[in-house]
């Protein structure tokens, strides 16, 4: 393990709001399969970047979303394109691997009428978001130099983006969201914490074979 200088924001935030840390298992899983692991991050870049552009076309009349979602989107696909390299300078092929269920799993339970469509699929992007912060800063201690730099350097950025979708999920639903957000990061404790068959970047833990 290679460590490195370069500092690591205050995530007590992201640690106070997720229920659950990242199981120790999930982390052994990410070290033993590093390609796939880049494989499917990339893959949640592009995502977390379809996402933001989709509530830009569906929310026309919030311009508040719109400017962080544009903002968020670019960054997204920044982030995408920097782990593509990454991967094509280490000989990384890019197959397609099919998606975890933990994404699905947590927008099964967004309402469908609004404005609670819109409420809970911005705290479902907030919760991603924040996972993912956790996730980075919990295996990058683990990961070689290029690597460990280059997960510290996206901390910052998706820490604003899990306060920016929070900001605009009480600002959509003009109430206290508090017991709707536990209900959500209940049924996202569920999903980190159970067994998984295979490895993605947000699955659960291993199942054993």
């Amino acid at each position: 393990m290679t460590t490195t200088s370069q500092p690591v924001p205050d995530l007590s935030a992201i640690h106070e709001f997720l229920l659950c840390p990242t199981p120790d298992a999930w982390v052994q899983a990410a070290l033993a399969e590093p390609e796939l692991m880049l494989v499917d991050h990339a893959n949640c870049e592009k995502k977390a970047a379809g996402t933001a552009l989709n509530l830009m076309f569906r929310y026309l009349d919030n311009f508040d979303l719109l400017n962080k979602m544009s903002r968020l989107a670019r960054e997204e696909l920044r982030h995408f394109e920097q782990v593509l390299a990454i991967m094509q300078k280490r000989g990384i092929a890019y197959p397609h691997v099919s998606a975890s269920r933990y994404a699905a799993g947590l927008r099964e339970q967004v309402r469908s009428a609004e404005p609670g469509r819109l409420v809970d699929t911005l705290i479902c992007g907030a919760i991603i978001e924040a996972r993912s912060c956790e996730r980075f800063a919990r295996i990058a201690p683990q990961l070689d130099e290029e690597l460990q730099k280059f997960y510290l350097s996206l901390l910052r950025s998706e820490a604003r983006h899990f306060r920016d979708y929070l900001t605009l999920a009480r600002n959509a639903a003009g109430e206290d969201i508090s017991g709707r957000v536990r209900e959500l990061l209940e049924v996202e404790r569920s999903l980190v914490e159970s067994a998984d068959g295979e490895f993605r970047f947000h699955s659960g833990v291993p199942a054993k074979s």
